[in-house]
């Protein structure tokens, strides 16, 4: 089992400005991958209508919720589990899977493992390659997989690589995958971030194959990690009936309910964040391969990573000057197999990452950020 070492959690400003003698509120989180546009408007208008919701119950089975999460997700009805966040569907699954041995694409989430271990399996790691930049070798992979292993476990794109698999590459792990009966469970909690015409999301595969299950949620893409709504996608009849037996009623709160009704249907907001999005990632991925100070991998989410080059330059050195900037980056080296030379960061507004480019830079130069 690799050893994870404590951090600080995009959620963790109370401690942050406590260490560092500033304020929360002064914080810009560029740790937190969260969509910089923040909440939709409309969303904030019509919560504020809805607010009655609460006087009752919700509708044990979430049908009008499920009916507008498969028209957004491109499949069927009966393929949709809704549960309080994508973390509750995890530890559902896991159970009911009840996996002996996992394999884990990693560097990535920690909790993964965690569940895993809560269930009394064991976890082992493929580990992406920094040589290859981090992309998965998928013929190499495959030839990794055996009878031995229950479950495998991929987040699509990768947290922190920012990487991603195609589907017609999912395609040939999941064949592989069916014939030694292990189950894939794919993390998407970043697909919607994932640039046009990059075919990442293993939605349509649900229909040819009942070995998979896609979990996804709200927190990062509609920047609501305080409703705690995330759903699930498969088509194996089996497993949703499972997770709904196992899960209590009522997980998903009303106003969660009638929030993830409007959110899905606000085209305006999903474009304006594609196209912020996009915009930054291209320009900042240009910014930072001109630099010979870092190494950056190619991001198809909303957040890079970067190897720092100078030696005398750690992630640490430029956590502290980002934070005392009031700028939260992420000191990467406590993910697996990353080291105290790794730092990720997603993309905010154009005026907020262009600070935080000017910290960094200031840092690798060797000199006190301002």
């Amino acid at each position: 089992m690799i050893k994870h070492v404590d951090h600080f959690h995009g959620s963790d400003l109370e401690k942050i400005a406590s260490i560092y003698g500033i304020r929360k509120e002064d914080i810009v989180s560029f740790s937190a991958n969260v969509n910089p546009l923040g909440i939709s408007p409309k969303l904030r208008e019509a919560l504020a209508e809805k607010i009655d919701v609460i006087t009752s119950y919700p509708d044990r089975e979430y049908t009008s919720l499920r009916k507008c999460i498969a028209r957004y997700a491109g499949t069927d009805l009966g393929n949709i589990i809704v549960g309080n966040g994508s973390t509750e569907l995890i530890s559902l699954f896991i159970q009911i899977e009840h996996p002996k041995k996992a394999l884990i694409i990693g560097p990535t989430y920690s909790e993964y493992e965690r569940e895993v271990s809560l269930g009394g399996g064991t976890s082992l790691y493929y580990p992406l390659q920094e040589s290859e930049d981090f992309k998965l070798d998928v013929e190499h992979f495959c030839g990794k997989l055996n009878e031995s292993i229950d479950l495998l476990i991929i987040c699509n794109p990768n947290n922190p690589t920012s990487t991603s698999i195609t589907r017609s590459d999912m395609r040939r792990i999941l064949d592989v995958c069916k014939q030694h009966d292990i189950y894939v469970m794919v993390d998407e909690t970043y697909v919607e971030f994932a640039p046009d015409g990059l075919d990442v999301t293993a939605v349509p595969l649900t229909e040819y194959y009942n070995n998979i299950v896609i979990l996804r949620g709200i927190s990062k893409f509609y920047a609501s990690p305080g409703l705690r709504l995330g759903y699930a996608i498969t088509g194996n009849d089996d497993l949703v009936k499972k997770i709904n037996n196992r899960k209590n009623p009522w997980t998903i709160n009303a106003l969660a309910e009638a929030a993830g009704e409007l959110m899905f249907q606000d085209t305006d907001y999903i474009k304006a964040t594609r196209q912020l999005i996009s915009a930054e990632r291209s320009r900042i991925y240009r910014e930072l391969s001109s630099w010979d100070t870092v190494k950056v991998y190619e991001p198809t989410a909303n957040f890079l990573l970067f190897r720092i080059l100078e030696d005398s330059v750690t992630a640490q050195d430029i956590f502290d000057s980002c934070i005392r900037n009031c700028m939260m980056v992420r000191n990467c080296s406590t993910f697996p197999f990353l080291n105290n030379k790794y730092v990720r960061f997603c993309f905010m507004n154009p005026a907020q990452n262009d600070e935080l480019i000017r910290c960094i830079k200031q840092v690798l130069a060797g000199g006190p950020a301002r």
